[in-house]
């Protein structure tokens, strides 16, 4: 059997060469290939280890025969084409956890930073001018740090600032209470943080929920004088915004490792008094560094030589004689999650997966995973393999109940999601064409396929609500392809799926809601 052949693409740590070399797969290291470089000569190797620097673009991955996995030491993959990759079934790995020490010191490094005003004061003593008066810092000793996201690295990041003897407190929608007294913080929502911190710090990945969280309206609701800090990503903050609000004196300073566009040669923030820059140093240490690279080597030896799949973005655990019958249920899994993850108003405290019929004899481990997932990405960066593990680090409970055939459907599964207000449930099934299909919604029928963009209402079963809702999706210039219905009983409760061409937007969801007797209108999109 020929050895697997590794490309080093980017610069990572010579010990992760030797991990390939000791475990028998063949590595060459060549840095700073272009993508025709790289397309070039892809096709010579199984595996890719890269870090941000080279693009895997759906060119490269063409090229790519014998390609098996891309390993990508760090946590985000943008530039890797997953898509494309995950079509030609390539496995994109990532290391999740390797940066999350050394993230959470650079933000509290510049906390320090930004309450002492440590920059400007060394920039104005090596000038010689001693200006001692002008240079009035804060303690922090005391101080209100509000966290805005609370996993693995704000957890750690609240654990320094208790060290330092500041008050914490946290929002994070996946934070329960019993977390919250494991991690000595106080959870509180959003508002309540903004109101009440001397310090805001930011760790959430950069969703459509989390995307400028900090704006003009937020940060008029925070305490004059606040300070804010982001090592996470740009697009948290509307820059403009802030720049304003420090030139207003209403907050006192920013520090940022992160920016809405990288790299960031301008900004509006930049030149500003009381705002640190630093140019998204925040996994820079060499600890860091050599962490993510004997992770991802590690990670990329194991598939490589046994087929064991570990922080993969683009696939469960799945073994080669499992994965044809199972592929369309894992699918079905990851869409009923999607599905009820997006109605809910709360974060689930409760996750209960429901296996009947055949499918109760599959791996529903993988298909476990593929569901929280689904549930979990619309707030949080996990893939089917990392989601099991970040419930159970939010304190989510997941619960598997398993049992034979029951009621007219052969096969199908059960998502069930509780919220501390509200219990959802979404069940499905697999036809023979293989398609995913939901048959309940909070155990009303229902027989619809899913579709990239959707459009869910709730409503009394009353004469009219189907012209209105049409009429309203026509004059709003939105074309229906599907229309699906179920009730409870008649003259009950109704429910309507709609399969729509484009998503659709927040004042067509608004006016929906006014139509008589809708209770619910939500956007869903698959």
């Amino acid at each position: 059997m020929t050895a697997p052949r590794v490309l080093v693409a980017d610069k990572l740590s010579p010990a992760a060469a030797e991990i390939f070399k000791n475990r028998g797969i063949e590595v060459d290291t060549k840095i700073g290939l272009d993508k025709d470089q790289l397309a070039e000569i892809i096709g010579n190797y199984d595996g890719l280890a890269i870090r941000s620097a080279t693009k895997v673009t759906e060119k490269v991955l063409a090229s790519a025969e014998r390609l098996k996995v891309v390993g990508r030491a760090g946590i985000g993959v943008d530039n890797v084409d997953v898509p494309a990759a995950t079509a030609r079934g390539v496995i994109v790995m990532n290391t999740p956890f390797g940066n999350s020490i050394t993230t959470a010191e650079h933000a509290i490094s510049l906390l320090m930073a930004l309450a002492r005003q440590i920059p400007e004061a060394d920039r104005s003593t090596q000038a010689g001018k001693w200006e001692k008066s002008k240079f009035m810092g804060v303690e922090v000793t005391s101080k209100t740090l509000g966290i805005i996201g609370c996993g693995n690295i704000g957890s750690i990041v609240a654990d320094r600032a208790q060290g330092l003897r500041m008050k914490v407190i946290a929002f994070d929608p996946f934070l329960t209470e019993e977390r919250a007294l494991d991690l000595g913080v106080e959870r509180v929502s959003l508002e309540e943080l903004f109101r009440r911190a001397d310090f805001i710090t930011l760790h959430t990945p950069l969703t459509e929920k989390t995307k400028n969280i900090i704006n003009a309206q937020s940060i008029a609701t925070m305490k004059k004088g606040v300070r804010i800090i982001n090592c996470a990503r740009g697009g948290l903050i509307v820059e403009q915004a802030l720049a304003d609000a420090i030139k207003a004196g209403h907050v006192a300073g920013a520090a940022l490792d992160v920016f809405e566009v990288e790299p960031a040669k301008e900004n509006v923030l930049f030149g500003l008094a009381n705002v640190i820059s630093t140019p998204h140093l925040g996994a820079s240490t060499s600890e860091a560094q050599e962490n993510v690279a004997l992770q991802v080597a590690e990670q990329m030896a194991d598939y490589l030589l046994t087929g064991a799949i570990s922080n993969a973005v683009n696939f469960p655990s799945i073994t080669a004689e499992e994965a044809p019958k199972l592929k369309p249920f894992v699918k079905l899994a990851e869409l009923l999650g999607s599905f009820a993850g997006q109605l809910t108003e709360a974060a689930p405290n409760f996750i209960r997966l429901e296996y009947a019929g055949d499918v109760a004899d599959m791996n529903t481990r993988a298909l476990t995973s593929a569901a929280i997932s689904g549930v979990l990405r619309h707030f949080l960066h996990v893939n089917m393999v990392s989601g099991p593990a970040v419930a159970k680090e939010r304190g989510i409970q997941v619960e598997e109940t398993k049992r034979g055939q029951e009621g007219a459907y052969e096969t199908y599964i059960r998502v069930t999601l509780k919220t501390e207000k509200q219990e959802i449930s979404i069940a499905g099934t697999v036809f023979s064409d293989g398609k995913p299909r939901v048959i309940q919604i909070n155990h009303v029928p229902m027989d619809a396929e899913f579709a990239p963009n959707m459009l869910f209402t709730v409503n009394a079963d009353k004469p009219g609500h189907i012209g209105a809702l049409g009429t309203l999706l026509g004059d709003e210039g939105v074309n229906i392809a599907t229309f699906n219905l179920g009730r409870e009983a008649q003259g009950g409760k109704a429910m309507a799926l709609v399969t729509v061409d484009e998503p659709v937007s927040d004042a067509t969801i608004q006016k929906a809601l006014a139509l008589p007797h809708v209770v619910r209108a939500a956007r869903l999109s698959f």
